[in-house]
This record gives structure tokens, sequence and C-alpha cells, in this order.
């Protein structure tokens, strides 16, 4: 257990040194913001690129890791969606909760706890992450969410906007830069490389500081049972969908499967309680992350113990 604690507790450490810098007013909300815009469309990007600028395209697609990965989050996103409407909550809300119990923290905690576990391999699972999360989850989220809030009128314009915000998308951009040098065996020059090496690595640390900052101010009052179902699903039912998914669809890769659980075993995304606010829902998303964060410290560990040969 001691071993378990080595490996996690820096990540916590750096989380709780990010809500102390805000709580004692060193970094205020929009410095925190542009800690996190720096880590969304700069270091991530160079990451992702590096992953596959750095091996052959089949060694980077694996079709059963996103098969598996989609199959697991979206049904969790189906009972998410049933359990909130059963707690009366409304449809927009519905939809946030479903995407908090099913889209994870990839970029932010996920990535940064599976290198320390597997190593090199776990920019791979954070680019196929990125393509499930990033297709898939959120602009389904979105688009039930919009649809709800126009009462059933804007779901062909949430659509059409969230294709553009997709196309736009320095992740989903920096994924088909490094699909093209990784296919067409594109050599870097070596100061490009290194400049992008040098980003990679940033990108870990500044973006669990960047989590603890954006969790300064949240509060959990009187919200007991969303929490409840949003927290429990994210960090319990998530993690055990994916194990039952990559039966399913198993990995050849025992390290890439193990980075799969793991990556469904953090908190949600770290711009949860922004979505959030377009819908009127910030309370609720930033009193979930500050609770799946904290609960984290213990569910992580015992996901990390259950894996151990």
């Amino acid at each position: 257990m001691s071993e378990l604690l080595t490996l996690t507790l820096p990540l916590f450490v750096l989380i709780a040194l990010g809500f102390a810098a805000a709580r004692g007013g060193l970094f205020d909300d929009a410095q925190v913001q542009t800690l996190g815009r720096f880590v969304l469309y700069v270091a991530l990007p160079a990451l992702i690129v590096r992953a596959f600028a750095q091996r052959a395209l089949t060694d980077v697609f694996e079709p059963h890791y996103v098969a598996a990965l989609a199959l697991a989050s979206l049904a969790v996103f189906a009972l998410g969606w049933a359990g909130a409407r059963l707690l009366r909550l409304p449809r927009e809300a519905a939809a946030l909760a479903a995407l908090g119990m099913s889209c994870s923290n990839t970029g932010y905690i996920g990535y940064p706890l599976a290198v320390l576990v597997i190593g090199p391999g776990a920019a791979v699972a954070l680019a196929l992450n990125m393509l499930v999360e990033n297709l898939l989850v959120i602009p389904l989220a979105l688009v039930l969410a919009e649809s709800a809030a126009s009462r059933g009128q804007g779901w062909r314009r949430a659509l059409r906007e969230t294709g553009q915000r997709l196309l736009r998308s320095p992740l989903i951009l920096s994924i088909v830069a490094g699909v093209l040098i990784s296919g067409l065996r594109l050599p870097l020059p070596a100061p490009l490389m290194r400049a992008i090496d040098l980003l990679a690595v940033a990108s870990a640390p500044v973006a669990l500081f960047a989590v603890g900052g954006m969790l300064h101010g949240s509060s959990v009052r009187g919200l007991a049972a969303p929490l409840a179902l949003i927290v429990g699903g994210k960090l319990l039912l998530h993690p055990l969908a994916v194990v039952l998914a990559l039966r399913v669809f198993p990995v050849a890769d025992r390290t890439l499967a193990t980075a799969a659980v793991l990556m469904a075993a953090v908190p949600m995304i770290a711009i949860y309680p922004v979505l959030g606010q377009r819908y009127g829902q910030q309370r609720l998303c930033a009193a979930a992350l500050l609770t799946a964060v904290l609960a984290s410290v213990l569910t992580i560990n015992a996901v990390l113990l259950l894996l151990r040969p």
C-alpha cells in the first residue's frame, strides 16, 4: 500500500498546491484559467503529436481500445441520464450528470497517473481517449443539453456548432497532425522535436496544478443525491464498465488495457463547471468535480491495488 501512495501522492500534492496558491491569492481565477489554457492549447497537443511522431501509425491506433472505451462510456452515459431523471433533475442537468460520469479528466489527471504506472505508452492511451471523448461523449452531452435548453428546437444548431468547435479544437487538430506525421513517416527537425518534448513534459505538472486552482471556491452543500450519482458513477462505475468492455474487446497490450482502466477511474474533465455554466448548472458541476477529486484519493489507490499482478 505504501508503494501505491508513493505513486499517487505526488499527483494530489500538486493539486493541493494549486488549490493553496489560489486560496492564498497567489493566482487569481483568470491566471488559473490561463494555466489551463496553456495545457489545453499548447502542452497536451505537443504531447499528442509526440506520441504519434515516435511510433508507426499501426502501433498507435488500437481499434479494440477505442471500441471498449466507447462501449463503456456510452453505457455509463445512458445509466447516468436515467439515474438523473429518476432524481427529477431537469434534462440539461441530466445530460451534464451523464457527461460527468462517462468522460474522464484524461489530460490533467489520467495521463499523469498512467505515465507513472505504465510509462511512455500512456501517451498512446491519451490520444485514443481524446478521440472517444472529443468525438463521441462530449458532443453527445452537449447536443442533449442544448436540445433541452432550447425545448427540443435546438439540436440541429447544437450539432452544427459542436462540429464546428471540434474542427477548431487543438486536441483534434493535434491528433490529425500526428496521424499525418506517423502515417506518412514525416521526419521532424531535431530542434522542433526538442521543443515538442519540452512542452510535452510540462503538460502533467501544470495540468495538476491548474486543477487544484480550479477547485478553489467550490461548495457541495445541499447536493447529496446528485453528487452521489455523479461521483459514484465516475469513480466506480466507469472503470468497472471499462473492465467489462475490455472482455468484449480485449486489448493485446496489457499496459494499454491498464491505462484504459486507470483513465476511467479519475475524476471528470476539468472544464466540467465551465460547460455547466452555459446551462445554469455550474454549482452542481463544480461541486461534483471537487467531491470527485477528494474521493479519488481513496478510489484511485483502490483501483491500483486491484490492478496489481
